[in-house]
Parts: structure tokens; C-alpha cells; sequence
């Protein structure tokens, strides 16, 4: 054979051999999202004791003076405090306040700190308190009870406390569910 023909021959099924369609490699896989998982959202009243005081218990019908700062437990976003301001007062079981404060501060003691965790039920329901807070939102909530009585700031204190909370144009605690 010429080397012509050869070259020819050789070229040729060199060409066909390599005419063959090699399959691409498949697509890495997209990397996993890395993501937090849910907060779980308790079903009931949740109360920590971050300190405990050394003063008198609280207790049902107990004129109450705290301090306290409220967040979304899912965001961790503040929508609300008193540290900073006046002390809020109010009567515990009175329902002047969220169900959930009304049933987990008695038991604290005078100079106690307590972190509530409460679940919508018991804070604002299906129908939050917009724009802050959510529909069927978990709050959180660090209350300092300050004082129990006649020190929580009864009489003229109290009104001049009240007055001032409503020059603020915005709750200074939260308010029971509308019904």
C-alpha cells in the first residue's frame, strides 16, 4: 500500500473513530442550602427564672411595678420595652394585660428576673397587633419585677405614669385579645 493510501486510510478511520459523541458529565449537584431550623413554637406557657429575688411573691390581685422588654421569638425582633422609661404597672388576673402575663408572673419575687415565653394563644392570637406584631405570633418576654403594692406606684405616681405612656401613642404593655 502507497503511503499515500496509508495516510488516507489511517486519517479516515481515525476520523470516524473519534465521530463517536462522548457524554458530557453530569451537572454537579446544586450545593444544599444551609438553613436554621424552625422555632419550635411551644403549645404552652413557658417561665425561666434568670434570677430569682429575695423580696416579697407576687400573687394574684397583686398591684405589680416592672420592667420589661418584648420580642418575636421567631426574629428575634424587640416591638416593645420599658427599660429606659417609666415602669409599667398593673394588676395581676385584673386582664389588663395578655393572658400570659397575667398567668406568669405571680410566683416571681421582688428583684426577680423571668423570661416568659408565650405562645399566640395566650399573647395575641390569629390576629397579632399590626404592624409589630404578627398573626399567631410567639413572644418573648424579660420582665424585672421592681415592686409589689403599695410601692408599685399607687395613687398620683400612677396616673402621672399613665399619662405619659399615652403621650408615647403606643402600648406600653400588651393588651388582651380583642374578642
Amino acid at each position: 500500500m502507497s503511503p499515500t493510501r496509508y495516510l488516507f486510510a489511517c486519517a479516515l478511520a481515525l476520523s470516524f473513530g473519534c465521530s463517536e459523541k462522548v457524554p458530557e458529565p453530569a451537572p454537579e449537584p446544586a450545593p444544599a442550602r444551609i438553613t436554621e431550623p424552625p422555632v419550635p413554637e411551644p403549645a404552652d406557657l413557658i417561665k425561666e427564672d434568670l434570677v430569682v429575688g429575695t423580696g416579697a411573691e407576687a400573687k394574684d390581685g397583686d398591684k405589680v411595678k416592672v420592667h420589661y422588654t418584648g420580642r418575636l421569638l421567631k426574629t428575634n425582633f424587640v416591638f416593645d420595652s420599658s427599660v429606659g422609661k417609666k415602669p409599667f404597672e398593673f394588676t395581676i388576673g385584673a386582664g389588663g394585660v395578655i393572658k400570659g402575663w397575667d398567668q406568669g408572673v405571680p410566683g416571681m419575687k421582688v428583684g426577680g428576673k423571668r423570661k416568659l415565653t408565650i405562645p399566640s394563644k395566650l399573647a395575641y392570637g390569629d390576629t397579632g397587633q399590626p404592624p409589630k406584631i404578627p398573626g399567631k405570633a410567639t413572644l418573648v418576654f424579660d420582665i424585672e419585677l421592681l415592686s409589689i403594692g403599695d410601692d408599685a406606684g399607687a395613687g398620683d405616681a400612677g396616673a402621672k405614669d399613665k399619662k405619659e405612656n399615652a403621650k408615647d401613642k403606643k402600648p406600653a404593655t400588651p393588651k388582651p385579645p380583642a374578642k
